[in-house]
C-alpha cells in the first residue's frame, strides 16, 4: 500500500536506506540474473591504482560508466561490469621508496628484490576497501567479487602471451634511445607519460662560447638551459639556411659567430657591437672548436667537437647555435647519429646515473645531483673565461606524473614496440571508433597518433610482470616464452608466481652452446598491462576464448581526456599489432575536475572539498547530477563548486520530490474522500481530454524520443540538459497550473484523469533518470509502485527500477501542435514575469490586460486557446491578441553598453554612441533577429547594446503599458493601478501568510484546522479588505477564517505575528474545523408560529420543526401531537392551516418554515396567511469540543426559552438540561458560553451559547 511521504527530506538518509535495500535484496547480481540469456553488451573498465584515495575524476569516470552500463541494461542487453585493479608498476614503488627512504637500485639490491616486491604486495590494495565504499555509495552498479589485478598469474600470463605475439611478428628490439627519465623514480618513461604533467618553471639559461680550432680568437656562441648537460658535449649545430654573423664585441673585446637573427639576444644596442662578416650556416659546417671539458675529449677521433648542420635549429630562441649532447636529448642523438659522431653500438656517452648524479667520469661535478651542479658547471665556466651571459628562462617542462619532479631526458638501453610502421593502420582503426566529443578523435587523439613513436615498453624497476626474455650474455640468443607451460617446461621447474623474486632465477639451457640463457633484468612498463587487459581479465586465450571473440571489440569504455596519451593509445597499439582492429567501438572522454579557482585539485594546497563530505551532505545523486550536467561530459575542464552541487538539490531534487508528495497525498485523498482505489495501468486508462494532460503526456513521449535517440549515440551533454529541464516543466508548469485539479476542485473524473497524467510522467521520469540518479529514483519507486495495476506489469520480478526497462514512446500520444502552443503560452507568462519583477508588481496583485503581439496568426490562435492559464499565472483581467504593435504605439531604441564599447572604440565611442541612439526601429528590430548591426563603420554585436522598448507620447500607451519581448513574440501588461485589484492582492497575501504558516506547522491539506485572524489597529484598511474577502479566502485555504479572540480550549498548532500595510497581522491555527458561524440573525433551526383558536380559546406558541439543525425532524402528526402537548389539549380532532389550506400528510413542513399556521378544531380560519417574527424568545446552541450523540448530527440547535407564548419559562438549570436533551449529551457535564471565547452566559442576557463539554 502506498505510504504517506513527509514535507522534508534528507536525502544522503535516504539513499543510505536505498543502499541497504540493494543489499538486502542483493539487486545487483539480480539484476545480471535477469539479464542473463540477452544480447551482450561489452564494456572495459580501466584499471586504477588503490595506493591513493578516489577522487573527483574517479567519479565523474565512474559515474559516466554507471550511467551508460545501466542504460545497456534497461535497453535489453546482458551487461558484465567487473572492476579491475592496477597493481604494478611506478605509484607503489614510488609509496615505498618513500616509506623506506629507497635512493636507488643499490638500496633495493642490499634488501634483496624479494624482500622489495613483498613490501610492495603489502601497500597495493591499501585503500581498496575506501575505493569499494566510495563506489558503491556514489551508486555506481560494480562486480567488485569478480574483479581483475594485474598481479594475479592468470593475468600476467596473457600479458606474457601478448608479448610474445609481438615479438613473433617482429615488433619486439632493444635500442639505446634518448627517453623521458624519472630520477626519483629510477626509470624511463613512456613519451605518453612525460606529457602529462607539465609545469611553468624557471630554468637558468647560458651562453657559452666555443673558440674555433683554426682561431680561437673567433668563438662560436652557443645556448642552453640545462647547464648539467654541457659536460657531455659533443658538437655544435646551426641552420644551414639562415644568415650568420661573425661580430665584434665591444665590451669583452672578442669576436663571436651567431645567428643574424639572435643577435637582440645578445645585444641590447646595435652600438655594442661591430658585425664584420655575413655568411649562410653551410660555411660553418666541419669547423672544429675546442671542447669545454676534457672529460671526452677521446671522441675527437669520431669526428666530435665540430660543426654540424640540421634544420630543427630555429630562429625564434637562443642563439641560432645549440650545443649537441647526444645521449641527452632526442634531436641531439639523431643528427650525431647521422654524422656518426655516436654510433649504435657506441659506448654512451651518459656520465648520469639512474638516480641523476654525475658518474666519476664528470671528476669536477661527481656525486652531485645534475640539477644542483646547474650553479657549479656554470661557476666554473665562469672562471674558465667560457661565459658568455647567464640568466633565467621560463618554460614549459614536464614533471614525473608520479614523484612531481622534473624528468631529465637520458639515454637508455629499452625494449621496445614498433609503432612508427603502423601509424596508417592505428588511424585507420581509429576512425572506426565512436568518439564523445568527436574532436577528440580527430584532433588530441588523432594528432598524437600521427606522430607515433615506437614505444618503450621496459622499466628497470623491481614491482612488476617481467618482460619474458631469457638471452645468453651477448644477446644473440633470445628466447621469448609465452605462458607458464612452455617455462616450466624450458626450466623443468614448477612454476606458480611469475614476479621476479619467483623467475630471475630461473635458467634456460641454450641451443646454440652460449651455456644457459638468463632472464633480462626489465619489467613491463605498467600502461602494458592495462592495453592487454581487454585480453588478461579473461585470460585469453587459455581460457574464455569463444567468448572473448564473440565480444570483442568492446562496446563502450570511458575514461578522463588525459588517457588519449595513456589507456586510449595503449589499448589501439595493441589490439591493432595483435588483431588489426580497433579494441572498442564507443568511447566517451571526460574533461578534468579543478579547483574552483581554476587551479589543478591539490591535497597539500586543499583547495576542493572532500567528496565523501560533499556526498554526506547533499548525497550521491546530486553529484553524480552535477557532474554529468556540466561541460565536463563534453571534454571540457570543470571548476567544482560546492554551491553547485547544493542547487541540484534545490533547483531539482526537491521541485521533483515535491511533485512526487503532492501526487501520493491526492491519491490518498482520492481514496480517502471518495473511496476509490488509485491503481494505474496505461493500457486501459481513459484519455484525458484536457489540454495540458495532453501537452506534458505529449512533452514525456517526445523526450522518451529524444533520450532512447541521444543515449544510443552516447552525448550525454546533450540528454541531462533536457531532463533536468523536464523536472521544471512538470513542476514549475503541469503541476503548478493543475494544482486544483489534482485536488479534486474540478470534480472527480477530471481529478483521475490529472492523477494518472502525474502518475504516468513520473513513473516515466523515474524510468528514464533511473542510470542518471539511481536513489532518488527508487525511493520514489518503492513507493509508487503500489499505485500500478498489477496487469501492467511485464516484468516478472519489479522489486527494483534498476529491473525495468526503459518506457517505449507512445508516439500516438505525441501532438507538437500542443507542445509548440503550450511552448507559446510559456513565452507569453514568462515575459509578463519580467514585466513584473522590473515593476516590482507581484503575481498576487491583479491587473486589468495582457497584450500579446505576434505576427503569425497561427501563433495567436495556440496562445488563445490556453488563454485561461496565462490569466491565472499572470493574475490579469483580460486577454488581448493582435498582429499590429504599430496600433499600440510601440518603438524599439538602443543605448550602448559604456564600458563593453568605451574599451573597445575609445575614440570613436562618443560619435556611435550618437548614431546608436538614432537607430530606427525597423534597424532594430532587424538587429535583434540577426544579432549584428554596423553603425558608423563598426559591427555592433548583441552584447554590445541593450534594447527597450518606448511608446509613441501620442499613443497614451506610454504610461498604461510595459512591454518585453523574445524576438518571437511582444508582450505589454497594462501597469495602471485599480483599488479593487489591489485589496484583491492584498488578500492574496494574506492567504499567502496563512499557507506559509501552515507550511510551517508542517501540516498537509487533510488536516483539519480552523485560522483565528486579529488585524490591529481594528477597522483599519487590512481589517477592512479581509472581511471584504472573507468568502475569497475561504475557497483558496478551504478551513474556516474565524477573527479573534481564540477559543481558550483551542488546541494551538502554531501562531505568528507579521506587518502587512501599515497593520500588525496576528494569525493563530488551531486543531479542528469548527463550523464557520456567521452569526445568525434568526433561530438556527427551521420552526413555524402557530396561533390557537379552539373552543373559543385562543393562545400563540411555536414549534421547532427540526433540532438539533438536520435532526428530528417533525411531520404533520408529529405536529398536531407537539401542539396537545404545548397548549394542553385533550381532543384528537385538531386541523392545521396554512392560510384556508389545511395541511396534508404529503407536505413537507420545511417548505413552511418562519410561516404562522392556524390550529383548530376543523373549521377553516378566518384570518389570511402570514409571515411574522418568532412568537416566543429563544437562544441558539452551538457546540464546540464535542459531537452530538444518540444518532444525532447536528452541531448547532435552538432552545425556546418559553412556550406558548408567555408560560413555561426556563432557568439555568433547565436551560443545561434541555442543551443535553437537544445534543443526545444526558447524563454529560456541560458548561454554557457566550462565545468561543469563553465568557459564561450564566449572568447575561441570553443570545447564541456556547456548549462546551466538562470531561
Amino acid at each position: 500500500m502506498v505510504v504517506p511521504v513527509p514535507e522534508s527530506i534528507h536525502f544522503p538518509t535516504e539513499e543510505r536506506r536505498i543502499l541497504q535495500l540493494w543489499d538486502e535484496k542483493d539487486c545487483f547480481q539480480e539484476c545480471l540474473k535477469q539479464s542473463k540469456g540477452r544480447p551482450k553488451y561489452t564494456f572495459y573498465d580501466g584499471p586504477p591504482f588503490a595506493t591513493g584515495l578516489p577522487h573527483y575524476g574517479h567519479i565523474l569516470a565512474g559515474t559516466i560508466k554507471d550511467i551508460v552500463t545501466r542504460f545497456a541494461h534497461q535497453s535489453g542487453f546482458h551487461v558484465d561490469r567487473r572492476f579491475g585493479w592496477d597493481c604494478h608498476g611506478l605509484p607503489v614503488e614510488y609509496e615505498i621508496d618513500k616509506t623506506l627512504g629507497i635512493k636507488g637500485p643499490e638500496d633495493v639490491a642490499k634488501m634483496g628484490i624479494a624482500e622489495y616486491n613483498r613490501q610492495c604486495r603489502s601497500i597495493v590494495m591499501r585503500y581498496s576497501n575506501d575505493w569499494e565504499l566510495t563506489i558503491k555509495r556514489m551508486g555506481r552498479w560494480i562486480d567488485f567479487k569478480n574483479d581483475y589485478k594485474t598481479l594475479y598469474p592468470w593475468f600476467m600470463e596473457t600479458v606474457w602471451w601478448v608479448f610474445r605475439q609481438l615479438y613473433d611478428k617482429g615488433l619486439v628490439y632493444r635500442g639505446v634511445k634518448v627517453m623521458p627519465f624519472s630520477t626519483a623514480c629510477n626509470t624511463p618513461l613512456s613519451n605518453f607519460e612525460s606529457h602529462q604533467n607539465y609545469k611553468d618553471v624557471q630554468d637558468p639559461s647560458v651562453m657559452v662560447n666555443f673558440p674555433l680550432e683554426e682561431d680561437e680568437s673567433v668563438c662560436l656562441v652557443a645556448w642552453t638551459t640545462t647547464p648539467w648537460t654541457l659536460p657531455s658535449n659533443l658538437a655544435l649545430c646551426v641552420n644551414p639556411e639562415f644568415t650568420y654573423v661573425k661580430l665584434k664585441d665591444h665590451a669583452a673585446e672578442k669576436v663571436y659567430i651567431l645567428m643574424e637573427a639572435r643577435i637582440a639576444a645578445l645585444y641590447k644596442s646595435e652600438s655594442e657591437y661591430t658585425v664584420l662578416d655575413k655568411f649562410p650556416g653551410k660555411t660553418l659546417k666541419g669547423k672544429k672548436y675546442k671542447p669545454l671539458f676534457d672529460y671526452f675529449t677521446k671522441c675527437k677521433d669520431d669526428g666530435a667537437f665540430r660543426v654540424v648542420m640540421d634544420n630543427y635549429v630555429r630562429e625564434e630562441e637562443g642563439t641560432g647555435v645549440v650545443h649537441q649532447a647526444p645521449y641527452f636529448g632526442a634531436d641531439d642523438y639523431r643528427v650525431c647519429m647521422d654524422y656518426k659522431i655516436i654510433q649504435k653500438d657506441s659506448v654512451p656517452i651518459c656520465p648520469v646515473d639512474a638516480s641523476g648524479c654525475f658518474t666519476p667520469e664528470v671528476k669536477d661535478f661527481a656525486g652531485q645531483y645534475v640539477k644542483d651542479a646547474d650553479k657549479h658547471i656554470i661557476k666554473f665556466l665562469k672562471e674558465n673565461g667560457r661565459l658568455v651571459s647567464s640568466g633565467t628562462h621560463n618554460h614549459n617542462y614536464p614533471f614525473c606524473w608520479r614523484s612531481d619532479t622534473p624528468l631529465i631526458y637520458k639515454a637508455v638501453p629499452s625494449w621496445f614496440v614498433r609503432v612508427e610502421h603502423m601509424v596508417n593502420k592505428l588511424l585507420e582503426n581509429n576512425d572506426q571508433c565512436y568518439w564523445v566529443p568527436e574532436f577528440v578523435r580527430e584532433k588530441r587523439f588523432g594528432n598524437w597518433l600521427k606522430d607515433a613513436r615506437d614505444w618503450a615498453i621496459s622499466r628497470n624497476r623491481y614491482w612488476g610482470t617481467p618482460i619474458p626474455l631469457w638471452v645468453s650474455d651477448d644477446y644473440e640468443e633470445v628466447v621469448c616464452v609465452g605462458s607458464i607451460a612452455e617455462l616450466e617446461e624450458l626450466t623443468g621447474t614448477k612454476v606458480t608466481d611469475l614476479h621476479r623474486e619467483s623467475i630471475d632465477h630461473l635458467t634456460i639451457p641454450s641451443r646454440c652452446g652460449k651455456g644457459v640463457l638468463r632472464r633480462v633484468q626489465e619489467v613491463f612498463d605498467c600502461w602494458f598491462e592495462s592495453g592487454s587487459m581487454p585480453y588478461a581479465q579473461v585470460h585469453y586465450p587459455f581460457e574464455n576464448r569463444r567468448e572473448f571473440e564473440d565480444a570483442f571489440p568492446a562496446d563502450f569504455i570511458a575514461e578522463g581526456i588525459d588517457q588519449t596519451r595513456g589507456w586510449f593509445y595503449t589499448l589501439l597499439v595493441l589490439s591493432t599489432a595483435l588483431f588489426g582492429k580497433p579494441p572498442f567501438k564507443n568511447v566517451i572522454v571526460n574533461g578534468l575536475v579543478l579547483a574552483s579557482d581554476g587551479q589543478k585539485m591539490s591535497k597539500r594546497k586543499k583547495n576542493y572539498p572532500d567528496p565523501v563530505e560533499i556526498v554526506k551532505n547533499y548525497g550521491a545523486d546530486a553529484l553524480r547530477l552535477y557532474l554529468i550536467n556540466s561541460p565536463v561530459v563534453r571534454a571540457e575542464n570543470l571548476r567544482f563548486k560546492e554551491e553547485g552541487v547544493r542547487d541540484v538539490l534545490k533547483d531539482v531534487f526537491l521541485p521533483w520530490y515535491n511533485a512526487y508528495r503532492f501526487l501520493v497525498q491526492n491519491v490518498q485523498r482520492l481514496q480517502k474522500e471518495e473511496e476509490i482505489q488509485f491503481l494505474y495501468n496505461e493500457n486501459t486508462a481513459k484519455p484525458s481530454d484536457n489540454i495540458m494532460d495532453k501537452w506534458i503526456l505529449s512533452f514525456t513521449q517526445s523526450l522518451i524520443l529524444f533520450f532512447k535517440a541521444e543515449m544510443e549515440v552516447y552525448r550525454l551533454y546533450t540528454v541531462v540538459p533536457k531532463l533536468v529541464k523536464f523536472v521544471d516543466m512538470l513542476t514549475n508548469w503541469y503541476v503548478r497550473m493543475n494544482r486544483r485539479r489534482l485536488k479534486g476542485e474540478n470534480g472527480t473524473e477530471d481529478c483521475v484523469w490529472a492523477l494518472e497524467t502525474l502518475f504516468s510522467v513520473l513513473f516515466s521520469m523515474c524510468r528514464l533518470m533511473a542510470p542518471f540518479t539511481p536513489f532518488i529514483t527508487e525511493m520514489m519507486y518503492q513507493n509508487l509502485r503500489h499505485l500500478i495495476d498489477p496487469a501492467a506489469v511485464e516484468e516478472k520480478d519489479a522489486g527494483s527500477i534498476h529491473y525495468l526497462m526503459l518506457p517505449q514512446a507512445r508516439e500516438s500520444v505525441i501532438d507538437k501542435r500542443i507542445e509548440s502552443a503550450v511552448s507559446q503560452m510559456q513565452s507569453v507568462i514568462e515575459l509578463g514575469r519580467v514585466i513584473r519583477d522590473r515593476k516590482t508588481l507581484p503575481v498576487k496583485y491583479p491587473l486589468k490586460e495582457v497584450v500579446v503581439i505576434h505576427q503569425d496568426p497561427e501563433a495567436l490562435k495556440d496562445i488563445q486557446s490556453l488563454q485561461k492559464y496565462i490569466l491565472e499565472e499572470l493574475n490579469v483581467r483580460l486577454l488581448t491578441l493582435s498582429t499590429d504593435k504599430d496600433k499600440y504605439g510601440i518603438r524599439l531604441r538602443a543605448e550602448p553598453d559604456h564600458m563593453v564599447l568605451g574599451k573597445r572604440l575609445k575614440g570613436a565611442f562618443k560619435s556611435v554612441t550618437a548614431a546608436i541612439k538614432e537607430l530606427k526601429s525597423e534597424q532594430l528590430e532587424t538587429f535583434q533577429k540577426t544579432g549584428c548591426i554596423v553603425v558608423e563603420g563598426h559591427e555592433l554585436q548583441e552584447a554590445d547594446l541593450r534594447l527597450m522598448y518606448t511608446f509613441d507620447q501620442v499613443s497614451g500607451a506610454a504610461t498604461q503599458y510595459e512591454a518585453h519581448s523574445d524576438a518571437q513574440v511582444l508582450v505589454l501588461l497594462d501597469v495602471t493601478p485599480d483599488q479593487s485589484m489591489v485589496d484583491e492582492g492584498v488578500a492574496r497575501e494574506v492567504i499567502n501568510r496563512i499557507q506559509k504558516l501552515r507550511k510551517k506547522g508542517r501540516l498537509v491539506p487533510s488536516d483539519e484546522i480552523t485560522v483565528y485572524y486579529s488585524c490591529t489597529p481594528a477597522t483599519e484598511y487590512l481589517d477592512k479588505v479581509v472581511q471584504a474577502h472573507t468568502e475569497f479566502i475561504l475557497a483558496t485555504i478551504k478551513a474556516p477564517l474565524k477573527a479573534y479572540p481564540v477559543p481558550k480550549n483551542a488546541s494551538v498548532i502554531i501562531q505568528e505575528k507579521t506587518q502587512l500595510k501599515g497593520s500588525d497581522l496576528e494569525l493563530t491555527i488551531v486543531k479542528g474545523a469548527s463550523a464557520v458561524c456567521a452569526p445568525l440573525s434568526g433561530p438556527a433551526c427551521s420552526y413555524i408560529n402557530l396561533k390557537l383558536n379552539f373552543n373559543n380559546k385562543e393562545q400563540a406558541g411555536v414549534v421547532l420543526l427540526e433540532n438539533p439543525k438536520g435532526d428530528n425532524l417533525v411531520d404533520l402528526e408529529r405536529l398536531k401531537a407537539v401542539c396537545s402537548s404545548i397548549f394542553g389539549l385533550q381532543s384528537p380532532q385538531l386541523a392545521v392551516y396554512d392560510g384556508k389550506t389545511e395541511l396534508s400528510r404529503k407536505m413537507d413542513l420545511l417548505t413552511l418554515s418562519g410561516k404562522t399556521l392556524h390550529v383548530t378544531s376543523g373549521a377553516a380560519p378566518t384570518g389570511a396567511p402570514s409571515s411574522e417574527g418568532l412568537f416566543c424568545p429563544y437562544i441558539n446552541l452551538q457546540l464546540l469540543n464535542t459531537k452530538p450523540q444518540e444518532c444525532q448530527k447536528g452541531e448547532v440547535g435552538t432552545l425556546l426559552l418559553a412556550n406558548p407564548v408567555g408560560q413555561n419559562g426556563l432557568t439555568y438549570g433547565g436551560l443545561l438540561n434541555e442543551t443535553a436533551k437537544v445534543f443526545g449529551l444526558r447524563s454529560r457535564r456541560l458548561k454554557l458560553y457566550l462565545d468561543e471565547a469563553l465568557d459564561e452566559g450564566k449572568n447575561h442576557r441570553l443570545q447564541t451559547l456556547h456548549v462546551l463539554m466538562v470531561k
